[in-house]
């Protein structure tokens, strides 16, 4: 007969997640900054600007992983590099389970069993918005700031000053992109362009921006007027029409993106803000590295009590045996951070 330790195991969980074709769909900042797997904890040569190493502050790690309720999984509670949280099986979902293990019939137990799986994929989906924040922090500021245990933290990339620009002007010099009667956005970006490119010798062909300040462009009235000359004014811009015009004006492949991400008090908050607009040249900006975290390195090894399983490159699922009462404690961890060696050859521009 099959008990709780045989249905809720770290390889069940991780093969049911890998087989999910949802959690297959990437966040734009992964696709941007591959993720690559760095032995050990010590993550202190990430690179910024010219390739030097960012010094990166300590996380806490001899500490317990905050229990999350079954209710609210969907929340992401940590704000820290090093991110853990577990699990435990419900006690009503364990009796059934064990009114059901004695049944040759798999196709009552399945359903709890999944409940339970889709659960803990919240958790590891959870951890994978933690890069995704450092990324697209790092693309609208040029460094991460994280909240550990009520410290501020803040990594600091070193990017060049000259590649930051905040549009604070009226009339027609450096309006601010919401004033679509004055503002230029095509010359603010030729000029973002060329500077870059004058600096580095790459020139950015891609740009990112939220839905917010793309609705500024699609009201230009310059941009309207240069697509047409006679009646910009009555033109119905779509998006097609604007990133054709962009491409073919600038080449310029702009990004809209909106995704957002939850906290534990119910929040919601851009990926990447509003008000923002960056250029980056093509290719991988950079590499999200993850470190080995503790489960890993140490239950990994053989324990009796406790299997790990790793999805996603570095984040780890581990199942933890307790015998009183019988349970299984599931815990997601994962410590990582993004390297930005092309940071040199990007432009951030707060155009609101």
């Amino acid at each position: 007969m099959s008990t709780i330790f045989d249905l809720v195991n770290a390889k069940s969980i991780a093969t049911y997640y890998e087989n999910n074709p949802s959690n297959a769909i990437p966040y734009l900042g992964a696709t941007l900054f591959p993720a690559k797997k760095q032995l050990g904890l010590d993550l202190s040569w990430i690179k910024g600007s010219k390739g030097l190493p960012v010094a990166l502050m300590p996380s806490e790690f001899d500490s317990k992983a905050t229990v999350r309720d079954r209710i609210g999984f969907d929340k992401v509670q940590t704000e820290m590099p090093f991110f853990r949280e577990s699990m435990r099986i419900g006690e009503k979902d364990r009796q059934e389970l064990n009114r059901l293990t004695s049944s040759v019939n798999d196709s009552l137990i399945m359903p709890i069993i999944n409940n339970i799986y889709d659960d803990v994929t919240s958790l590891v989906n959870g951890a994978l918005v933690q890069p995704e924040r450092m990324i697209m922090q790092l693309l609208s500021t040029g460094k991460i700031k994280i909240t550990a245990n009520r410290v501020d933290y803040e990594y600091n990339y070193d990017m060049p000053n000259e590649h930051k620009e905040t549009l604070t002007g009226s009339g027609d010099s450096g309006a601010k992109w919401s004033d679509v009667e004055n503002s230029d956005p095509i010359e603010d970006i030729m000029t973002w362009q060329d500077k870059v490119e004058d600096d580095t010798g790459v020139r950015p062909t891609n740009a990112i921006c939220t839905r917010k300040t793309w609705n500024c462009l699609l009201k230009n009235k310059k941009i309207r007027l240069d697509m047409n000359p006679l009646g910009g004014q009555n033109i119905i811009m779509t998006d097609n029409m604007l990133k054709q015009y962009l491409q073919t004006k600038l080449g310029v492949s702009v990004a809209v993106y909106n995704k957002k991400f939850a906290l534990q008090d119910g929040s919601t908050h851009l990926f990447y803000p509003d008000d923002h607009f960056t250029l980056i040249p093509d290719g991988n900006l950079g590499n999200t590295y993850f470190g080995t975290t503790p489960e890993e390195s140490d239950l990994m090894s053989g324990s009796t009590n406790a299997d790990v399983s790793i999805v996603n490159t570095g984040v780890a699922v581990s199942t933890i045996k307790e015998p009183h009462p019988v349970n299984v404690m599931t815990v997601v961890s994962a410590i990582m951070m993004p390297s930005f060696e092309t940071i040199d050859t990007i432009f951030i521009a707060k155009v609101n």
